[in-house]
């Protein structure tokens, strides 16, 4: 049955990893009704270390998807591109990395920060299913207020090769919002470059983008520890 569930938590992830709706709030609402045999009595059972390591590595698949999806637009090395379609491949990877930064050091500097401060780091805060209501609530509410504000503006960036390194650190800074659980990453990430003016499109291609380093990164640290 156990297996069951996990399967479970596996469509779950994989149906609102790519939508702005928060994958992570889902999986911890859907463990306040079906939660995963947590007890170390039962040896195959998962621990709750193992449920917090689970319900990161599963978002690798959604990872692996885009990967494989967008693998020739993000694979510099293809001979199917020019030297200056290989640069400019180079270019978007770093416009990735410098707005994977502010993420990087919110989530893991801040997180040491606050468990040696506090003795709880951010997942024993705020890992609830009322912080994950709440910021559903919240940013549901936000996603239609600035859609209307936008309304069917194209935006001045049409292609995410049109972001600047300015605006790939501010759409960064607001990936920061998503380490409150029920915060989307896409939908977060979205939402400010709208703000910044870039496109529907242009926008949703570099959360993909963006999601790549902060996913495998998240993985790498929960698998490590």
């Amino acid at each position: 049955i156990e297996i069951i569930k996990a399967i479970i938590f596996g469509v779950v992830e994989g149906i609102t990893e790519w939508l702005p709706v928060s994958s992570t709030g889902h999986l911890i609402l859907l463990d306040e009704f079906l939660k995963l045999n947590t007890s170390p009595a039962l040896g195959e059972a998962f621990t709750e270390e193992y449920m917090s390591m689970f319900e990161v590595v599963i978002q690798l698949g959604a990872i692996l998807a885009v990967v494989v999806m967008f693998f020739g637009k993000l694979n510099p090395f293809s001979t199917k591109k020019s030297e200056g379609e290989k640069k400019n491949t180079w270019i978007l990877w770093l416009k990735v990395a410098v707005a994977s930064i502010p993420a990087a050091l919110v989530g893991v500097v801040g997180d040491k920060v606050l468990e040696i401060a506090t003795g709880k780091d951010i997942d024993g805060w705020i890992f609830n299913a009322v912080t994950v209501a709440a910021a559903l609530i919240v940013y549901g509410v936000l996603f239609i207020i600035i859609e209307r504000f936008q309304g069917n503006k194209g935006g001045a960036v049409q292609s995410v090769d049109g972001i600047s390194y300015k605006q790939a650190m501010l759409i960064g800074c607001f990936q920061t919002l998503s380490i409150v659980p029920g915060t989307s990453r896409s939908g977060s990430t979205i939402l400010g470059a709208r703000l910044l003016d870039i496109s529907r499109p242009a926008a949703a291609e570099f959360s993909f983008f963006l999601g790549i380093p902060a996913m495998f990164g998240a993985s790498l640290i929960k698998g490590y520890g």
